[in-house]
């Protein structure tokens, strides 16, 4: 017999992935918060909407990934091959906020063999996924931060924006609010059995 926590616990589950499988070709990156004081980044089949070149040095630009200001992101690399899909990776992909955290952005930069990277419209844009540990003010910051929003290269903090290139979305899964519930559905699931 199921109980209903287990129950609620699998359909979490199914939805998380659900959602990975199910991203828009717009799409390009997944964002994965479901671990306390981790991001994960994914890579999913989505097309790069623009043909552009540029440094992996300055990387690609989450635009209006934070709500707000906050602390200079500290975020050490657990493990990745992300990359774009264009060019190999060099397995140290690394995360950056600029303006000591004043930046609404986040950026991916360092990711590839050699110096420039490519993306080519209608193209899968990226490939594998990366890990980072992170302390606990930086994780309550990204879970405070959007749900989703355009990715821009090369640019590596908002005033790059106005000349970099839009390529896609990227998409935190599941959002910040679903995360409260699901922790609210198993604590409702526990209160239960324990009835």
């Amino acid at each position: 017999m199921i109980t209903n926590t287990r129950k609620f616990g699998l359909c979490a589950a199914a939805s998380i992935a659900a959602l990975a499988g199910a991203a828009n070709a717009d799409d390009l990156l997944l964002i994965d918060l479901t671990v306390a004081d981790q991001i994960t980044i994914i890579a999913t089949d989505g097309l790069s909407a623009a043909t552009v070149s540029g440094p992996d040095g300055i990387g690609v630009y989450f635009a209006d990934f934070y709500n707000g200001a906050g602390g200079a992101l500290g975020a050490s690399l657990v493990s990745g091959d992300i990359t774009n899909a264009a060019n190999p990776s060099d397995s140290s992909p690394s995360l950056f906020r600029g303006g000591a955290g004043s930046d609404t952005g986040l950026n991916m930069w360092s990711w590839a063999t050699g110096g420039d990277v490519d993306f080519t419209a209608g193209a899968v844009a990226f490939t594998g996924s990366g890990t980072w540990d992170l302390d606990s003010d930086d994780y309550a910051d990204m879970l405070a931060g959007n749900k989703s929003g355009d990715l821009f290269f090369a640019a590596d903090t908002f005033d790059d924006v106005a000349g970099a290139t839009f390529i896609g979305t990227y998409r935190v899964i599941p959002s910040p609010a679903a995360l409260s519930l699901i922790g609210l559905g198993l604590g409702m699931g526990a209160t239960r059995r324990r009835r």
